[in-house]
């Protein structure tokens, strides 16, 4: 059985450097992204520790801000469409334009790329007039947005539930097995539109995906077996999934960059599910626009990126053009903007004439 023994090692702004972590951090973080509301109980058996240990071990990479786990809506399920939006700013003006982007309900993905001056982010829309809210009305307004380009997301090889830990190899396929949630029933009778009180639960999920029956039926209004059950018809169909957000240091990993990749309409499929079988993939899908082909990928470290661009890349033979785009800054993740001590905090910045208002 392994002990909870504590280790050394800091990184910047205080949170745990690589040599922070050990085998057991990287097994519970793959076994949150199976099932994110497994019961610490059953994880423990599997991991061969005690109940206690793995509530510990949550505790602390919770409160470091090394993991975090949201119950996510899938946009497909709810009748959504995903855009992708490339947004260039003035210089010195990306970090107030990512934070107005961030506290956006309808954003996640907000991150700054190299140069400082261009921000990436995604936006879900549930009709034409909230597209245009955002693509047509605020950003083009805003003073500090000196160019912009929106990419319709049109299939997705990889990401959403199936996160780039399940490629870690952190937990054997036997532990997998035994770890794995459900998969959703597409064909399932409907857990039906929306209300109120579906709404309320999900925003609490969205905040904590392992957020107590309690807690759900305080805000709903019902009773906790209640709760359970909406959550799991939710769950059932497809509707809501859960995700895990953890600091890339606990794998060894630190750098993150955005391919945009061009590729014939006849390769598209092939070269995309290619793609998501790379280990330094964490997410990878289709899109409209010259780079139909977008990834996002995650190394070690700069010569680990080198190495994945010219060998795994490069065997891609389908692929007719290239942009590669270092992420520096994430603003904000999967789930709601997190504030508080563990928030993600621009590395320098100075006075805005102006407030944006993306």
């Amino acid at each position: 059985m392994k002990s909870d023994r504590g280790r050394d090692g800091k990184g910047a702004g205080g949170r745990p450097g690589p040599a922070a972590y050990d085998d057991l951090d990287r097994q519970l973080v793959h076994a949150l992204q199976l099932d994110g509301r497994a019961p610490f109980s059953r994880i423990a058996e599997v991991l061969g520790v005690s109940d206690q240990t793995v509530a510990r071990r949550y505790t602390r990479l919770r409160s470091s801000g090394a993991i975090r786990v949201f119950g996510l809506t899938d946009p497909a399920q709810l009748g959504e469409v995903v855009w992708l939006v490339r947004v260039e700013c003035e210089p010195d003006a990306a970090a107030s334009v990512a934070e107005a982007l961030a506290r956006r309900p309808d954003t996640s993905w907000v991150s700054m790329l190299s140069g400082g001056t261009e921000i990436v982010a995604v936006t879900r829309a549930a009709t034409d007039e909230d597209s245009d809210a955002l693509l047509l009305r605020a950003l083009p307004r805003t003073r500090q947005v000196v160019g912009m380009t929106a990419h319709l997301l049109l299939h997705t090889f990889f990401g959403g539930r199936h996160g780039l830990v399940n490629k870690s190899g952190a937990l054997t396929g036997r532990q997998v097995a035994r770890l794995r949630g459900p998969d959703p029933v597409r064909d399932a009778a409907p857990a039906g539109p929306l209300t109120d009180q579906d709404r309320r639960m999900l925003e609490v999920l969205a905040r904590d995906g392992r957020a107590r029956p309690a807690e759900l039926a305080a805000v709903t209004g019902w009773s906790q077996t209640t709760a359970r059950r909406r959550l799991a018809e939710l769950a059932a169909d497809g509707t809501l999934y859960f995700d895990v957000d953890y600091d890339h240091r606990v794998f060894g990993l630190g750098i993150t960059a955005m391919l945009w990749l061009s590729v014939a309409p006849a390769d598209l499929a092939a070269t995309g599910e290619a793609l998501a079988r790379h280990p330094e993939v964490g997410f990878a899908c289709a899109t409209t626009g010259p780079h139909n082909l977008l990834a996002s990928v995650i190394c070690a470290d700069v010569q680990a990126l080198y190495t994945y661009l010219t060998t795994r890349i490069a065997a891609l033979g389908a692929v007719r053009q290239m942009e590669t785009s270092p992420r520096i800054r994430t603003v904000k993740g999967p789930g709601p903007l997190q504030v508080g001590p563990h928030a993600s905090r621009p590395h320098g910045s100075g006075p805005h004439a102006s407030r944006p208002h993306a």
